[in-house]
């Protein structure tokens, strides 16, 4: 049984930073994609940054400049740097993993909050 656990999340003043880190564990195979996606009450999860085993990353326009996201391979474990957070990062942010067990598939954590207080 694959997981995925979240944690890192919490409140934090305007300005500030927090670092998420997210760890898939279970019968592993590989682990082609991880993420980070953020859902703001009344609005639509939307993608926060991705990166490949390779180490290629892809950014919301939103967030670029401001939220890094690195993984360690050796730990299945994917992180997410958040600098100079603003009001509108508030959300609950969801790591996301494509891995493959007998299959390839797409797995969630639980879902981590961010509150940025202005």
């Amino acid at each position: 049984q694959v997981q995925l656990v979240e944690s890192g999340g919490g409140l934090v003043q305007a300005g500030g930073s927090l670092r998420l880190s997210c760890a898939a564990s279970g019968s592993i195979g590989s682990i082609a994609v991880m993420g980070w996606y953020r859902q703001a009450p009344g609005k639509q999860r939307e993608l926060v940054a991705v990166i490949i085993t390779g180490g290629s990353t892809n950014y919301a326009d939103s967030v670029k400049g401001r939220f890094t996201i690195s993984r360690d391979n050796a730990k299945n474990t994917v992180y997410l740097q958040m600098n100079s957070l603003k009001p509108e990062d508030t959300a609950v942010y969801y790591c996301n993993a494509h891995i493959t067990t007998s299959i390839t598939r797409s797995y969630w954590g639980q879902g981590t909050q961010v509150t940025v207080s202005s």
